[in-house]
């Protein structure tokens, strides 16, 4: 599969060609939605938490006598009933994470990938990262290309130095290949490889 690098500086493209295993699948949506859900399955707290009636801290002794009084038997005043008591099966602390195996992750990296380059929204460039000294260096660059709303994904070593300038940017990310993954990709409208992390890239998902 063919595709092409572009140099940011001078605007000039190169061909070169692509691992068709990673790049040219038929994007499947079922694939995708489930390893999203995974993703944000894994990242839900869990630590919605409510108090039950032995934990409450009314007393535990019975609240009045059983009979005798016309009213309703009860026990102690933590009880569900009354107000401020225990709750009944409420919340507890727990993971909300359920497991995918490596393999199918690994597939909806690259369905995501290959979905993002059958509609023209995946770029590869050369480096991002050469002359940048502030954030609005990074912007102008990006601003140029019409790149709004983006993900980058570069070099392990190199993503540490350009995730400086995105700090402040709420629509403009910076991962690297260790941490691509698909939810990432898809919530962006642009994917930006460079050419660093292309290499990287294809020797993990092959």
């Amino acid at each position: 599969m063919k595709a092409e690098l572009l140099n940011v500086s001078t605007g000039k493209v190169k061909a070169f060609n692509l691992v068709d295993g990673i790049f040219s699948l038929e994007p499947r949506q079922d694939i995708l939605s489930r390893v999203v859900r995974w993703q944000l399955a894994r990242r839900q707290q869990g630590s919605h938490s409510v108090k039950t009636r032995s934990e409450g801290s009314y007393s535990k002794s019975k609240i009045y006598r059983q009979k005798g009084t016309g009213g309703a038997r009860h026990g102690d005043r933590n009880a569900p009933i009354f107000r401020k008591g225990g709750v009944y099966k409420g919340p507890t602390p727990r993971s909300h994470s359920h497991d995918l195996n490596k393999k199918f992750r690994k597939l909806g990296i690259k369905h995501a990938l290959s979905s993002k380059i059958s509609t023209g929204k995946l770029v590869f460039v050369d480096e991002l990262n050469s002359k940048f000294e502030k954030t609005k260096d990074l912007v102008k660059v990006l601003d140029k290309y019409g790149w709004k709303s983006v993900l980058i994904i570069d070099g392990q070593e190199s993503a540490k130095d350009l995730a400086r300038f995105t700090k402040r940017l709420s629509t403009r990310d910076v991962l690297s290949v260790r941490g691509i993954n698909v939810y990432d990709i898809l919530r962006k409208d642009h994917l930006l490889i460079t050419s660093a992390a292309l290499k990287e890239l294809e020797e993990k998902l092959q």
